[in-house]
């Protein structure tokens, strides 16, 4: 079956770094558009950055560019988010995305989120 296993979340003080990697199984990785999305609590969730199937492009939300980098590796089926100058705006859950138009319907996977506390 499908499944997107987010790992590398915890507690880290500000200015602090993190690696968030995402593992995927079940499904053809390298068809699929990855993304990391966020939500804080009380608050929609947002697309942090995503990455095209070959990871020739990316792209990021404005609060997190210059400092997050998101990257895939196709033959491991992961993908990662590494975040470094963490401030506590950036505390959420972080959830990995798989996205793919297939046979002309939008196909989206989901993980089950990671933690993000960014606390002094």
């Amino acid at each position: 079956q499908v499944q997107l296993v987010e790992s590398g979340g915890g507690l880290v003080q500000p200015g602090g770094s993190l690696r968030l990697s995402c593992a995927a199984s079940g499904f053809t990785f390298s068809r699929y558009a990855m993304s990391w999305y966020r939500q804080a609590p009380g608050k929609e969730r947002q697309l942090v950055a995503r990455i095209t199937t070959n990871g020739a492009s990316t792209n990021y939300a404005d609060s997190v560019k210059g400092r997050f980098t998101i990257s895939r590796d196709n033959a491991k089926k992961s993908v990662y988010l590494q975040m470094n100058s963490l401030r506590p705006d950036d505390t959420a859950v972080y959830y990995c995305n798989a996205y793919a138009r297939l046979f002309g319907s939008d196909v989206d996977h989901w993980g089950q989120g990671t933690q993000v506390t960014v606390s002094s």
